[in-house]
Protein backbone atom coordinates (compact mmCIF):
# COMPACT_ATOMS: atom_id res chain seq x y z
CA UNK A 1 0.00 0.00 0.00
CA UNK A 2 1.51 3.20 -1.22
CA UNK A 3 1.81 6.36 1.65
CA UNK A 4 -1.00 8.30 0.34
CA UNK A 5 -3.24 5.15 0.46
CA UNK A 6 -2.32 4.39 3.81
CA UNK A 7 -3.01 7.99 5.34
CA UNK A 8 -6.25 8.28 3.51
CA UNK A 9 -7.18 4.84 5.29
CA UNK A 10 -6.01 6.22 8.40
CA UNK A 11 -8.04 9.09 8.65
CA UNK A 12 -11.15 7.37 6.74
CA UNK A 13 -11.20 4.82 9.31
CA UNK A 14 -10.46 6.75 12.53
CA UNK A 15 -12.89 9.01 11.60
CA UNK A 16 -15.48 6.95 11.14
CA UNK A 17 -15.10 4.65 13.99
CA UNK A 18 -15.15 7.84 16.43
CA UNK A 19 -18.53 8.88 14.27
CA UNK A 20 -20.02 5.69 16.00
CA UNK A 21 -17.91 5.26 19.41
CA UNK A 22 -17.78 8.51 20.54
CA UNK A 23 -18.38 8.75 24.01
CA UNK A 24 -20.66 11.08 25.13
CA UNK A 25 -19.83 13.74 26.75
CA UNK A 26 -21.60 17.12 27.80
CA UNK A 27 -19.70 19.72 25.76
CA UNK A 28 -19.48 17.30 22.68
CA UNK A 29 -23.08 18.16 22.30
CA UNK A 30 -24.41 20.11 19.29
CA UNK A 31 -27.44 22.53 18.48
CA UNK A 32 -30.42 21.87 15.62
CA UNK A 33 -27.47 22.53 12.98
CA UNK A 34 -24.88 19.77 14.13
CA UNK A 35 -22.60 22.81 15.92
CA UNK A 36 -20.37 22.98 18.77
CA UNK A 37 -20.89 25.26 21.28
CA UNK A 38 -17.44 27.06 20.75
CA UNK A 39 -17.56 28.57 24.58
CA UNK A 40 -18.28 25.31 25.69
CA UNK A 41 -15.27 24.15 23.60
CA UNK A 42 -13.21 26.36 25.33
CA UNK A 43 -13.67 25.64 28.90
CA UNK A 44 -13.38 22.16 28.29
CA UNK A 45 -10.39 21.70 26.64
CA UNK A 46 -9.18 24.24 29.43
CA UNK A 47 -10.38 21.93 32.10
CA UNK A 48 -9.29 18.86 30.56
CA UNK A 49 -5.21 20.17 30.47
CA UNK A 50 -3.76 17.89 33.23
CA UNK A 51 -7.19 16.12 34.23
CA UNK A 52 -8.72 13.41 34.09
CA UNK A 53 -12.12 12.87 31.57
CA UNK A 54 -14.23 11.82 34.99
CA UNK A 55 -13.15 14.65 36.81
CA UNK A 56 -13.95 17.13 34.16
CA UNK A 57 -17.38 15.72 33.87
CA UNK A 58 -18.16 16.14 37.36
CA UNK A 59 -17.25 19.93 37.25
CA UNK A 60 -18.34 21.03 33.75
CA UNK A 61 -22.04 21.29 33.94
CA UNK A 62 -22.01 23.32 37.49
CA UNK A 63 -19.32 25.89 36.14
CA UNK A 64 -21.18 26.24 33.00
CA UNK A 65 -24.47 27.11 34.49
CA UNK A 66 -22.54 29.45 36.39
CA UNK A 67 -21.00 31.24 33.46
CA UNK A 68 -23.12 29.81 30.54
CA UNK A 69 -21.48 32.31 28.22
CA UNK A 70 -18.43 34.29 27.43
CA UNK A 71 -19.82 37.35 28.80
CA UNK A 72 -20.94 36.12 31.78
CA UNK A 73 -17.72 34.92 32.83
CA UNK A 74 -15.83 37.98 31.57
CA UNK A 75 -18.04 39.77 34.05
CA UNK A 76 -17.26 37.28 36.91
CA UNK A 77 -15.28 37.67 39.43
CA UNK A 78 -11.55 35.98 39.97
CA UNK A 79 -12.36 34.59 43.40
CA UNK A 80 -16.29 33.76 41.52
CA UNK A 81 -14.31 32.05 39.10
CA UNK A 82 -11.55 29.96 41.61
CA UNK A 83 -14.41 28.93 43.78
CA UNK A 84 -16.55 27.28 40.44
CA UNK A 85 -12.78 25.82 39.85
CA UNK A 86 -12.22 24.37 43.16
CA UNK A 87 -11.61 20.77 42.98
CA UNK A 88 -10.17 20.95 39.71
CA UNK A 89 -6.53 22.21 40.93
CA UNK A 90 -3.96 23.58 38.63
CA UNK A 91 -6.14 27.07 39.40
CA UNK A 92 -3.67 28.92 36.82
CA UNK A 93 -5.65 27.61 34.37
CA UNK A 94 -8.93 28.75 35.55
CA UNK A 95 -7.23 32.99 35.71
CA UNK A 96 -6.59 32.27 31.66
CA UNK A 97 -9.68 31.09 31.32
CA UNK A 98 -11.33 34.31 32.94
CA UNK A 99 -9.11 36.39 31.40
CA UNK A 100 -9.27 34.48 27.50
CA UNK A 101 -13.39 35.92 28.15
CA UNK A 102 -12.15 38.90 29.27
CA UNK A 103 -10.31 39.34 25.49
CA UNK A 104 -13.19 37.74 23.95
CA UNK A 105 -15.42 40.04 24.91
CA UNK A 106 -13.65 42.73 24.48
CA UNK A 107 -12.05 42.07 20.87
CA UNK A 108 -13.84 39.83 19.64
CA UNK A 109 -17.89 40.97 19.90
CA UNK A 110 -17.95 38.10 22.66
CA UNK A 111 -17.55 35.40 19.94
CA UNK A 112 -14.81 32.67 20.65
CA UNK A 113 -12.37 33.54 17.67
CA UNK A 114 -11.76 30.66 14.92
CA UNK A 115 -8.23 31.71 13.38
CA UNK A 116 -5.90 30.20 14.60
CA UNK A 117 -3.17 33.16 15.45
CA UNK A 118 -6.24 34.97 16.99
CA UNK A 119 -7.13 31.82 19.58
CA UNK A 120 -3.25 31.62 20.33
CA UNK A 121 -3.17 35.41 21.18
CA UNK A 122 -5.83 34.54 24.20
CA UNK A 123 -4.04 33.88 27.77
CA UNK A 124 -3.81 30.16 28.81
CA UNK A 125 -4.29 29.05 24.80
CA UNK A 126 -1.55 27.23 23.40
CA UNK A 127 -1.00 25.33 20.03
CA UNK A 128 -3.12 22.20 21.36
CA UNK A 129 -6.22 24.46 22.35
CA UNK A 130 -6.26 26.45 19.79
CA UNK A 131 -5.73 23.85 17.30
CA UNK A 132 -8.25 21.46 18.87
CA UNK A 133 -10.92 24.52 18.87
CA UNK A 134 -9.93 25.33 15.52
CA UNK A 135 -10.86 21.82 14.04
CA UNK A 136 -13.57 20.46 15.81
CA UNK A 137 -15.54 23.44 16.60
CA UNK A 138 -14.71 25.57 13.53
CA UNK A 139 -13.78 22.35 10.98
CA UNK A 140 -10.39 23.74 9.42
CA UNK A 141 -7.47 21.93 8.81
CA UNK A 142 -5.69 22.54 12.17
CA UNK A 143 -3.09 19.58 13.49
CA UNK A 144 -3.57 19.00 17.17
CA UNK A 145 -0.99 16.97 19.47
CA UNK A 146 -1.29 16.19 23.31
CA UNK A 147 0.00 12.88 24.74
CA UNK A 148 -2.71 11.05 23.56
CA UNK A 149 -2.06 12.28 19.85
CA UNK A 150 1.44 12.03 20.24
CA UNK A 151 1.34 8.01 21.43
CA UNK A 152 -1.06 7.72 18.47
CA UNK A 153 1.02 8.63 15.47
CA UNK A 154 4.16 7.72 17.16
CA UNK A 155 2.67 3.66 17.46
CA UNK A 156 0.86 4.05 14.08
CA UNK A 157 4.36 4.99 12.67
CA UNK A 158 6.60 3.40 14.29
CA UNK A 159 8.38 5.90 15.72
CA UNK A 160 10.67 5.50 18.45
CA UNK A 161 11.74 9.26 19.08
CA UNK A 162 11.16 10.62 22.22
CA UNK A 163 7.80 12.90 22.02
CA UNK A 164 9.54 15.28 24.43
CA UNK A 165 12.59 16.35 22.57
CA UNK A 166 12.87 18.90 19.81
CA UNK A 167 12.73 16.90 16.98
CA UNK A 168 10.03 14.67 18.33
CA UNK A 169 7.72 17.64 18.97
CA UNK A 170 8.88 18.74 15.43
CA UNK A 171 8.14 15.07 13.77
CA UNK A 172 4.64 15.10 15.98
CA UNK A 173 3.25 18.53 14.79
CA UNK A 174 4.14 17.85 10.81
CA UNK A 175 2.63 14.42 10.99
CA UNK A 176 -0.54 15.55 12.41
CA UNK A 177 -0.55 18.84 9.82
CA UNK A 178 -0.14 16.71 7.25
CA UNK A 179 -2.80 14.74 8.48
CA UNK A 180 -5.12 17.16 9.20
CA UNK A 181 -4.98 18.67 5.42
CA UNK A 182 -5.28 14.97 4.02
CA UNK A 183 -8.45 14.53 6.58
CA UNK A 184 -10.15 18.55 5.10
CA UNK A 185 -10.10 16.87 1.86
CA UNK A 186 -10.92 13.00 2.22
CA UNK A 187 -12.07 12.50 5.71
CA UNK A 188 -13.75 14.93 8.27
CA UNK A 189 -10.92 16.96 10.12
CA UNK A 190 -13.22 17.41 13.13
CA UNK A 191 -13.80 13.69 13.38
CA UNK A 192 -10.13 12.41 12.79
CA UNK A 193 -8.72 14.79 14.80
CA UNK A 194 -10.65 14.19 18.26
CA UNK A 195 -10.64 10.34 16.91
CA UNK A 196 -6.98 10.18 17.41
CA UNK A 197 -7.61 11.69 20.73
CA UNK A 198 -10.35 9.34 21.79
CA UNK A 199 -8.42 6.24 20.49
CA UNK A 200 -5.42 7.47 22.78
CA UNK A 201 -7.69 7.93 25.62
CA UNK A 202 -9.98 4.50 25.40
CA UNK A 203 -7.76 2.12 23.23
CA UNK A 204 -4.26 3.06 22.60
CA UNK A 205 -3.53 3.40 25.91
CA UNK A 206 0.13 4.09 27.78
CA UNK A 207 -0.04 0.56 29.48
CA UNK A 208 -1.92 -2.66 27.75
CA UNK A 209 -3.50 -0.99 24.61
CA UNK A 210 -6.59 -3.03 23.26
CA UNK A 211 -5.30 -3.62 19.69
CA UNK A 212 -7.61 -6.25 19.40
CA UNK A 213 -10.22 -3.23 18.91
CA UNK A 214 -8.43 -0.60 17.28
CA UNK A 215 -10.23 0.36 13.73
CA UNK A 216 -6.52 1.26 12.50
CA UNK A 217 -4.65 -1.71 14.22
CA UNK A 218 -3.88 -3.81 10.52
CA UNK A 219 -1.82 0.12 9.60
CA UNK A 220 0.05 0.29 13.01
CA UNK A 221 3.60 -0.18 12.74
CA UNK A 222 4.19 -0.32 16.16
CA UNK A 223 1.82 -3.49 16.40
CA UNK A 224 3.73 -4.86 13.96
CA UNK A 225 6.96 -4.79 14.83
CA UNK A 226 5.96 -5.71 18.90
CA UNK A 227 6.78 -1.79 19.65
CA UNK A 228 3.72 -0.91 21.61
CA UNK A 229 4.90 -1.44 24.95
CA UNK A 230 8.24 0.87 23.90
CA UNK A 231 7.01 3.41 22.13
CA UNK A 232 6.52 6.31 23.07
CA UNK A 233 9.60 6.19 25.50
CA UNK A 234 9.17 6.31 29.51
CA UNK A 235 9.21 9.65 31.09
CA UNK A 236 11.55 9.89 33.73
CA UNK A 237 9.77 10.92 37.04
CA UNK A 238 9.73 14.45 38.04
CA UNK A 239 11.70 16.19 40.94
CA UNK A 240 9.24 15.85 43.65
CA UNK A 241 10.03 18.49 46.65
CA UNK A 242 8.11 17.85 49.85
CA UNK A 243 7.18 20.99 51.69
CA UNK A 244 5.55 21.14 55.77
CA UNK A 245 2.14 22.74 56.28
CA UNK A 246 1.15 23.16 59.69
CA UNK A 247 -2.65 24.02 59.45
CA UNK A 248 -4.57 25.24 62.76
CA UNK A 249 -8.28 24.64 62.77
CA UNK A 250 -10.00 27.13 64.52
CA UNK A 251 -14.02 26.40 65.09
CA UNK A 252 -15.84 28.57 67.38
CA UNK A 253 -18.97 27.85 68.92
CA UNK A 254 -21.30 28.99 66.56
CA UNK A 255 -19.05 26.73 64.16
CA UNK A 256 -16.95 29.16 62.01
CA UNK A 257 -13.50 28.70 61.05
CA UNK A 258 -11.18 30.67 61.11
CA UNK A 259 -9.51 31.52 57.39
CA UNK A 260 -7.48 33.56 55.48
CA UNK A 261 -6.58 34.50 51.66
CA UNK A 262 -3.40 33.03 50.56
CA UNK A 263 -0.79 35.57 48.68
CA UNK A 264 -1.11 35.93 44.92
CA UNK A 265 1.59 33.60 43.83
CA UNK A 266 2.85 30.64 44.61
CA UNK A 267 1.08 27.71 45.31
CA UNK A 268 -1.97 27.91 45.38
CA UNK A 269 -2.09 31.87 45.01
CA UNK A 270 -4.91 33.76 45.52
CA UNK A 271 -7.01 30.72 47.32
CA UNK A 272 -8.34 30.28 51.15
CA UNK A 273 -7.04 28.52 53.96
CA UNK A 274 -6.95 28.07 57.80
CA UNK A 275 -3.88 29.87 59.44
CA UNK A 276 -0.69 27.67 58.38
CA UNK A 277 2.75 27.14 59.46
CA UNK A 278 4.88 26.44 55.73
CA UNK A 279 8.37 25.33 55.74
CA UNK A 280 10.32 23.49 53.17
CA UNK A 281 12.80 21.86 55.22
CA UNK A 282 12.36 19.93 58.51
CA UNK A 283 8.79 19.95 59.70
CA UNK A 284 8.25 22.54 62.72
CA UNK A 285 7.79 20.93 66.36
CA UNK A 286 4.95 21.06 68.66
CA UNK A 287 6.51 23.28 70.68
CA UNK A 288 7.39 26.27 67.52
CA UNK A 289 4.16 25.65 66.84
CA UNK A 290 2.55 27.00 70.27
CA UNK A 291 5.13 29.82 70.30
CA UNK A 292 3.73 30.87 66.97
CA UNK A 293 0.25 30.82 68.13
CA UNK A 294 0.92 31.77 71.71
CA UNK A 295 -0.76 28.79 73.04
CA UNK A 296 -1.33 25.15 73.17
CA UNK A 297 -2.27 22.97 70.38
CA UNK A 298 -2.81 19.12 70.17
CA UNK A 299 -2.68 17.54 66.62
CA UNK A 300 -6.02 16.17 65.64
CA UNK A 301 -4.82 14.87 61.75
CA UNK A 302 -2.36 14.38 59.52
CA UNK A 303 -1.71 13.60 55.48
CA UNK A 304 -0.22 13.78 52.36
CA UNK A 305 -1.23 16.02 49.27
CA UNK A 306 0.59 15.64 45.88
CA UNK A 307 0.64 17.63 43.00
CA UNK A 308 3.02 17.45 39.91
CA UNK A 309 6.09 18.47 41.73
CA UNK A 310 5.65 18.75 45.40
CA UNK A 311 4.51 16.15 48.09
CA UNK A 312 2.50 18.34 50.93
CA UNK A 313 2.67 17.58 54.29
CA UNK A 314 -0.44 18.08 56.19
CA UNK A 315 -0.54 18.03 59.91
CA UNK A 316 -3.85 19.52 61.37
CA UNK A 317 -3.74 21.14 65.10
CA UNK A 318 -7.17 22.13 67.21
CA UNK A 319 -5.71 25.26 69.55
CA UNK A 320 -6.46 24.63 73.22
CA UNK A 321 -7.44 28.40 73.76
CA UNK A 322 -10.18 30.56 73.32
CA UNK A 323 -11.44 31.79 69.87
CA UNK A 324 -9.75 35.27 70.32
CA UNK A 325 -6.91 34.75 68.56
CA UNK A 326 -4.16 37.48 67.23
CA UNK A 327 -4.14 35.76 63.92
CA UNK A 328 -5.04 37.50 61.03
CA UNK A 329 -7.71 36.03 59.48
CA UNK A 330 -11.75 36.25 58.64
CA UNK A 331 -14.40 34.12 60.74
CA UNK A 332 -16.58 32.51 57.95
CA UNK A 333 -19.20 29.31 58.48
CA UNK A 334 -19.03 26.30 56.30
CA UNK A 335 -21.47 27.51 54.02
CA UNK A 336 -19.39 30.93 53.15
CA UNK A 337 -16.30 28.43 52.91
CA UNK A 338 -18.17 26.54 50.33
CA UNK A 339 -18.39 29.26 48.35
CA UNK A 340 -14.02 30.01 48.44
CA UNK A 341 -11.64 29.53 46.27
CA UNK A 342 -10.35 26.72 47.78
CA UNK A 343 -7.49 23.90 46.94
CA UNK A 344 -8.75 20.38 47.38
CA UNK A 345 -6.76 19.32 50.91
CA UNK A 346 -7.50 22.79 52.15
CA UNK A 347 -11.72 21.97 51.33
CA UNK A 348 -10.89 18.83 53.30
CA UNK A 349 -9.28 20.66 56.08
CA UNK A 350 -12.17 22.94 56.67
CA UNK A 351 -15.28 21.59 55.92
CA UNK A 352 -14.52 17.43 56.08
CA UNK A 353 -12.38 17.18 59.01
Amino acid sequence: MSDARRDNAFVERLAQWFRASARDLPWRATDAQGRRNPYFSLVSETMLQQTQVARVIEKFDEFTTRFPTIESLARARESSVLAAWSGLGYYRRARHLHGAAKEIAKSHQGQVPHDIDDLIALPGVGRYTAGAIASIVFDQPAPIVDGNVARVLLRIEGNTIDPRSTDGSRWLWNRAAQLAQRASHTSDVAAFNEGMMELGATICTPRSPKCGQCPVASLCRARRDGLTGTIPPTKKPARVTTIHHDCLLFVDARGRRLVRQRSDDGLWAGMWQPPTLEGNGKPATKKQIETWLGAPVSRVAAFEHLTSHRRVKFRIWRPQTSQDTSLPGDWRTARQIERLALSNPHRRILLEL
